[in-house]
C-alpha cells in the first residue's frame, strides 16, 4: 500500500513539474542592462547588480519608478522582490502623461509594504482613487509577506476586467474593475520621511511575463472579490454565493417602510445609481424609508454610498417595522454622516452617532487622514452579521466597529441610548435592509448580499 502512495505522489509532482515547465515565459530584464527601462518621477537611483534591479532611496525626492517602454493589455505577471524596511510597489497598467498632473506616475500598484499592516499584495491605485483592494478583507492573504529584508515572490494576473495578486503563491486579492486596460509596468522605490531612510534598498530579480495564448492563470478560490462595475455580479461572486440587492435599473425588490408598496416619489434610479432626493433635513418624513421586500438573519451586505454636503443618513438592519415609530423605522443602523457639518456629529456619547458608527451606540474606529475620502466620493461599506451574533461595520476596507448582538454589553449600551423604551431591540431575529430618508440627497450603488448559514 505505501509503495502505491510513493507512486501516486510521485506522478502528481512529476505532472506538476512538466506542466511549469512547459510553461512558456518571456523576461523583461535581460539580468546585466536597464534596457527597455526607463526612470520616471522622483531621483531614486537605479541600477543593475548581481542579476538584480536595484533601487536606492534619496532624501528630499517624490515616489520613484523604473517603467518599461513597452505596454501591456492581459498579461501574467511574476517577480521576486526584496525591500530593507523601505516602502515600496510594483506598477502595472499604468500611466504617464503630460495631460495628466503634469506626467504624474499614476496607475494599479500591487502595494510591497514594510510594516505591520499587512498590505502587501493588495491593489493601490497610484495618484488616481487610493486604495482598491485592502488586504484586510482576506487574512489569510494578510500573512502571506515572509518579511522585510527577504525575498518574496509576487505573481499578477491582468485578464480583462479581472486583476488577482498572488505573494508566494498564496492569493491576496481579486479586483474586477475596468478604468484602466492597458499600460507600462514600473518599480517602485518610495518617497522617504529622513534622512536616515536614505540608501535603503529594493531589489528585484526573475521578472517575467506571459501574454497571449501563453497564459495560464491559477485555478479560481475562495479569494474575497472587490468588484468595483457597476451593480454586477462576476462568475466568482455567484459561485461564492452572492445576490444583488439592486438591479441599477428599478426599485424591484425594494418596498417603502411600514408599506407594501413601492415609492413613487423622492427615491429615483438614474444611471445605475439609487437616490434619495433631500428635502428639509427632517427624518422620514418626506417621502419615508427604503426596505428590501427580504428579510436576512446573518449575512454580509456591502454597498457603495455617496453623501452630499452636511448629509445624514444611514444603512439599518434589524428593523423592527412593529415599533410605533413616529419617523424613521427603528432598527441597529450603520451610520452614514458628513462628520464636519452636520451637528448629529457632536451629539450622543463619544461620537457614537459619527459615520460608520452603530448609531447612538458604538462609535467607529476613525481611520487616518490617509485612508479617508471626501465626504462627496463614492465610498465602500459593509455590514457582517456572523451566525454566533458578532457584528462588524467596515468603511472603505477597514474595520471601523465589532460588537456582540445581545450580549450584556450590547444591552448596557442600548439602557443608555435613545433606543432604551423600545423592548428588544435590534434583537427581532430575521428583518428587512433599510436606506433612510433623513430629508438630505444621498446615493447607492452595487448593493450586494451574501447569506451566512442563514437558516
Amino acid at each position: 500500500m505505501k509503495k502505491g502512495i510513493y507512486v501516486f505522489a510521485y506522478l502528481i509532482c512529476f505532472v506538476n513539474l512538466i506542466s511549469a515547465q512547459s510553461e512558456k515565459w518571456t523576461p523583461i530584464f535581460d539580468g546585466k542592462t536597464l534596457n527597455g527601462w526607463i526612470p520616471k518621477g522622483g531621483k531614486a537611483e537605479y541600477k543593475v547588480e548581481n542579476g538584480e534591479i536595484v533601487g536606492s532611496t534619496v532624501f528630499g525626492t517624490s515616489n520613484s519608478f523604473l517603467i518599461t517602454e513597452k505596454e501591456y493589455t492581459d498579461f501574467i505577471f511574476e517577480c521576486d522582490i526584496y525591500i530593507e524596511d523601505v516602502n515600496s510597489g510594483i506598477q502595472f497598467r499604468s500611466h504617464s502623461t503630460p495631460v495628466y498632473r503634469e506626467g504624474v506616475v499614476h496607475g494599479y500598484q500591487m502595494e510591497a509594504d514594510n510594516t505591520a499592516r499587512g498590505f502587501s499584495g493588495g491593489i493601490y491605485d497610484e495618484q488616481r482613487r487610493l486604495w482598491l483592494y485592502v488586504p484586510n478583507i482576506n487574512p489569510a492573504g494578510k500573512k502571506a509577506w515572509r518579511g522585510n529584508n527577504i525575498w518574496n515572490h509576487y505573481r499578477i494576473e491582468a485578464v480583462g476586467n479581472t486583476i488577482r495578486t498572488f505573494v508566494n503563491d498564496v492569493s491576496v486579492s481579486y479586483l474586477i474593475d475596468t478604468l484602466t486596460e492597458k499600460g507600462f509596468f514600473g518599480l517602485q522605490v518610495h518617497a522617504i520621511g529622513s534622512k536616515s531612510e536614505a540608501g535603503r534598498h529594493c531589489r528585484w530579480k526573475n521578472l517575467r511575463i506571459q501574454t497571449g495564448k501563453n497564459m495560464n492563470p491559477r485555478p479560481l478560490n475562495d479569494c474575497p472579490v472587490q468588484n468595483l462595475t457597476l451593480n454586477t455580479l462576476s462568475e466568482q461572486e455567484v459561485k461564492q454565493g452572492w445576490k444583488l440587492l439592486f438591479n441599477g435599473n428599478n426599485l424591484e425588490g425594494w418596498r417603502t417602510a411600514f408599506k407594501t408598496t413601492t415609492p413613487t416619489d423622492g427615491w429615483s434610479v438614474q444611471n445605475g445609481v439609487l437616490k434619495i432626493q433631500g428635502t428639509d433635513g427632517r427624518e422620514a418624513k418626506a417621502f419615508g424609508d427604503l426596505v428590501t421586500v427580504d428579510s436576512f438573519k446573518t449575512f454580509e451586505l456591502t454597498f457603495d454610498f455617496q453623501l452630499t454636503e452636511g448629509a445624514n443618513s444611514g444603512v439599518k438592519y434589524f428593523v423592527n417595522e412593529n415599533y410605533d415609530s413616529k419617523g424613521s423605522a427603528i432598527g441597529l443602523e450603520y451610520q452614514l454622516l458628513d462628520d464636519a457639518r452636520h451637528p448629529d456629529a457632536k451629539l450622543g456619547a463619544a461620537g457614537n452617532r459619527t459615520l460608520a458608527s452603530l448609531y447612538d451606540l458604538i462609535p467607529s474606529y476613525k481611520l487616518e487622514d490617509r485612508y479617508k475620502r471626501k465626504v462627496v466620493d463614492w465610498q465602500y461599506g459593509r455590514i457582517v452579521v456572523r451566525p454566533d451574533n458578532i457584528v462588524q461595520h467596515w468603511l472603505n476596507g477597514f474595520k471601523v466597529v465589532e460588537y456582540e448582538r445581545g450580549s450584556n454589553i450590547f444591552a448596557a449600551l442600548v439602557a443608555r441610548s435613545k433606543f432604551k423604551d423600545w423592548a428588544d431591540f435590534g434583537m427581532i431575529n430575521r428583518a428587512p435592509i433599510l436606506l433612510q430618508d433623513h430629508g438630505n440627497t444621498v446615493s447607492f450603488k452595487n448593493i450586494k448580499i451574501l447569506m451566512l448559514n442563514d437558516k
